[in-house]
């Protein structure tokens, strides 16, 4: 006797599943907001990161006096480490948000159980940095066909109404590979951290939420951009707040932008 046909129906899944939040030009703000509460919480943590963003700025404004035409190669290295030196910044929201108490040991230990991923994750932006690194000593070989500037040449050129060439395409190039590894790492390495997920799965969700809300995400790189800016002067000074500051508001950034639906979200997320 035949059956009556019944389709096949898979079972529910039971990992949860991530879904990009459409964002409102006010939410960098609230992450700002958020940052801040997370700072002001665990002084002593922030300031220890803040001294290791400031002594990456003063490694670059050597490079800037010594070598100026490494000086795009450093910076787009420093875009590099800065969120993976931020892994402990985030491993102290997650911990408030879950309602755990942040330790200054588990910031520091973070990664380990990560290590595949954020070393696979390295690698693209390795190459990334490589390539802006590169694209920066052409521009410079171009406009400099006499031979490598020193630092005064190069602060004489950008000041220099005459050499607008050279700044509008200095500038050109540098913010396409900037936009690259802004986009590629605005929320894969918080994600990661968070759902132990693979480097390219990051890196996608990463891009598919700048591309998703490309207003709001150009306002969010603004801020850290203008932010980071004001903290350079002087002396870099304003990076031992700045610095995680915006550390702590990247972790709400994630946590804001790609939401994780299923029966296991909350716990997962809760983590040890």
């Amino acid at each position: 006797m035949n059956q009556p046909y019944v389709p096949y129906v898979p079972p529910p899944a039971e990992a949860p599943t991530k879904e990009i939040s459409t964002l409102r030009l006010r939410d960098p703000f609230r992450w700002l907001l958020l940052g801040a509460r997370d700072l002001m919480a665990f002084k002593a943590i922030g300031l220890f990161y803040g001294a290791c963003f400031w002594a990456m700025a003063g490694l670059l404004g050597a490079v800037f006096r010594s070598r100026p035409e490494y000086v795009m190669s450093i910076a787009s290295g420093c875009l590099l480490v800065g969120p993976f030196m931020a892994l402990g910044l985030y491993e102290v929201s997650r911990r408030r948000e879950a309602g755990l108490v942040p330790e200054f040991g588990a910031s520091l230990t973070c990664w380990r159980s990560h290590l595949g991923s954020m070393g696979m994750l390295v690698l693209v932006l390795m190459v990334l940095e490589l390539l802006w690194g590169r694209a920066s000593l052409v521009v410079f070989a171009v406009f400099f066909d006499t031979g490598m500037p020193t630092t005064s040449s190069v602060i004489g050129a950008i000041l220099s109404p005459q050499n607008w060439e050279f700044l509008a395409v200095y500038l050109l190039v540098g913010g396409v590979f900037a936009g690259l590894v802004f986009s590629v790492a605005v929320v894969s390495i918080p994600m990661i951290l968070d759902r132990d997920t693979d480097a390219i799965s990051a890196a996608i969700t990463s891009l598919q939420l700048v591309f998703g809300n490309p207003g709001v995400m150009l306002v969010w790189g603004a801020l850290i951009t203008v932010l980071v800016l004001l903290a350079l002067l002087p002396w870099c000074g304003g990076l031992l707040v700045v610095g995680p500051w915006l550390g702590h508001a990247s972790w709400h950034a994630y946590r804001g932008s790609v939401r994780w639906l299923g029966q296991n979200a909350v716990e997962a997320a809760a983590g040890p």
